[in-house]
């Protein structure tokens, strides 16, 4: 089967790192991860880049919803498959459900190594609302946004050394008032998706000229 992979950026350690050990090798087209915070945007890169890729029977799409930036994509010629999750924090955890439970025991704001050298992050945007409205007034709008918040739960899957995003975001933890906590987290989910099977529960799949309704973005948690 002749295979490509669309992923976000932020993605890039955990997908290198995972077809790396299973010695996959996949034509990998990256996006941009700065798009997330524009879902207009992000769909249309997306379906930009489904219409130009050509000779693919099979699009792996490492992506979560996100925020339904990939409803109404349309496949061509290939079969789209992508993980049922939300977003990327879902599928380095294993799923929509763990990651809502560890959310709610820890109250976290999850980070990996990806998110931090992503264009627009939470401390890129906190440093721009410094620069154009002081630190007193970025400092209440971070209340605002992030207040309800109580831990910076940095990702662990192997990928990359855990001990540098500890070190690099201590400054975040410091400056919002969170406690830094490791999570385990993993790649399990990228090799399901890249290997399959693709039971309906974990994973989106497509026929070749199709395109993404609504009804295909219910979360794993709605199906079982």
């Amino acid at each position: 089967m002749n295979d490509c992979v669309i992923a976000c950026q932020t993605l890039r350690d955990e997908l290198l790192f995972t077809m790396g050990e299973a010695g996959l090798e996949k034509d990998v087209v990256w996006i941009e991860s700065g798009l997330h915070n524009t879902p207009k945007k992000l769909h249309a890169r997306l379906q930009e880049t489904l219409d130009i890729i050509k000779g693919y029977e099979r699009v792996f799409l490492v992506f979560g919803t996100c925020g339904n930036s990939v409803l109404g994509l349309k496949t061509a010629n290939f079969e789209l498959v992508m993980p049922r999750v939300d977003d990327c924090i879902s599928l380095l955890i294993g799923s929509p459900q763990k990651r809502e439970e560890i959310a709610r025991e820890d109250a976290a704001y999850f980070l990996t190594e990806g998110w931090m050298r992503g264009e627009r992050n939470l401390w890129v945007e906190y440093q721009y609302s410094v620069k154009k409205y002081g630190r007193e007034q970025a400092d209440e709008i971070a209340r605002i946004m992030y207040g309800h918040y109580r831990t910076l739960g940095l990702l662990d899957t192997s990928a990359s050394p855990v001990e540098p995003l500890v070190r690099s975001t201590k400054v975040i933890a410091d400056t919002f008032r969170l406690e830094q906590k490791i999570i385990p987290a993993t790649t399990a989910y990228i090799l399901e998706l890249l290997s399959g099977p693709w039971p309906e529960d974990r994973f989106i799949v497509k026929p070749p000229y199709s395109e993404l309704l609504t009804t295909d973005l219910i979360l794993s948690s709605a199906l079982t």
